[in-house]
């Protein structure tokens, strides 16, 4: 099973001047630890569930990717996930192929249907009704598929009017970086990983247990059918939500959990790690579930 680091908070000890060598240094550890993924959030304020402080340090996504693209050499790089509200979609596509460019074809466009309506108020930036987001998305991942395809001519959709859809360099990666669309929405988000993704991100832990998870996937294989995708070839990821201790116990404990999430299918989770030491806790992770991690195989 692959693992990956979801940073969420960047309130380090030392205050602003600390982010940015705290984050070279979760970099470094990420490496030294064998971590497949790392990401980060996408909102401009920090979320409720987070820190109740809208005045919570919060880095913009891509910018931060960029500066970890500097700091690392073989870990996936992405936000998890971009709201599809927050970016154009030809500059999203833009952006994602000059991460994947600059860190050696490592990036991956994690993306959703977005639902944190502060911040759009706060920065002006539309939030239309929910009906009408899922439409933006879907025409978002078209408009990404024909940015690093062959055609770059125009773009004609319900809600984006491109002449153009040249995107100089090309990804690295071929035919195009991953596309993650995060959310287990069961009619909509799930049918649109069928048609034009390569990845799915599930909750687990106190959101959703294993059963949970298999009903979610069966939903999935469902759409799969219908769509006529492999669902062999869509990588099956939950984000943990539950505690995790990273030292002998509680590695043998949240490895003992992921062989039943394995089970059902999942074959990469997401840990998130405390603001206080960051490090350390990757540091952990190196030592006590890496290693055991990597023999956990999907078996669904």
């Amino acid at each position: 099973m692959r693992i990956g680091l979801h940073v969420v908070n960047f309130g380090f000890p030392g205050g602003a001047g600390s982010i940015a060598p705290v984050l070279a240094q979760i970099g470094d550890a990420v490496e030294q630890a064998g971590i497949d993924n790392l990401s980060l959030m996408d909102h401009y304020l920090q979320i409720p569930a987070v820190s109740n402080d809208p005045y919570a340090p919060m880095l913009e996504g891509y910018t931060a990717l960029g500066f970890l693209a500097a700091h690392t050499r073989t870990a996936e790089l992405q936000l998890l996930v971009s709201g599809v509200t927050y970016r154009y979609p030809g500059l999203l596509a833009k952006i994602v192929s000059t991460l994947d460019v600059l860190s050696g074809g490592r990036a991956m466009l994690g993306i959703g249907a977005a639902w944190y309506e502060r911040e759009h108020v706060a920065y002006g930036a539309p939030f239309p009704p929910l009906r009408e987001r899922f439409e933006l998305l879907e025409e978002t991942l078209q408009i990404a598929h024909q940015m690093w395809e062959d055609d770059d001519g125009p773009f004609h959709g319900r809600h984006y009017q491109l002449t153009e859809t040249i995107c100089m360099p090309r990804p690295l990666q071929q035919p195009h970086p991953p596309i993650m669309i995060g959310g287990s929405g069961e009619r909509k988000t799930l049918r649109l990983v069928a048609k034009y993704g390569n990845a799915c991100n599930l909750f687990a832990g106190p959101w959703g247990g294993p059963d949970h998870t298999r009903a979610k996937l069966d939903v999935l294989a469902g759409h799969c059918r219908r769509e006529g995708t492999d669902y062999d070839r869509i990588r099956k990821s939950v984000l943990w939500t539950g505690p995790l201790r990273p030292d002998a116990a509680g590695g043998l404990a949240f490895v003992e959990e992921m062989t039943r999430y394995a089970a059902v299918g999942i074959d990469e989770v997401h840990v998130m790690p405390p603001a206080d030491d960051p490090v350390a806790f990757v540091t952990g992770l190196g030592q006590h579930v890496v290693p055991a991690l990597a023999s956990v195989r999907s078996s669904a």
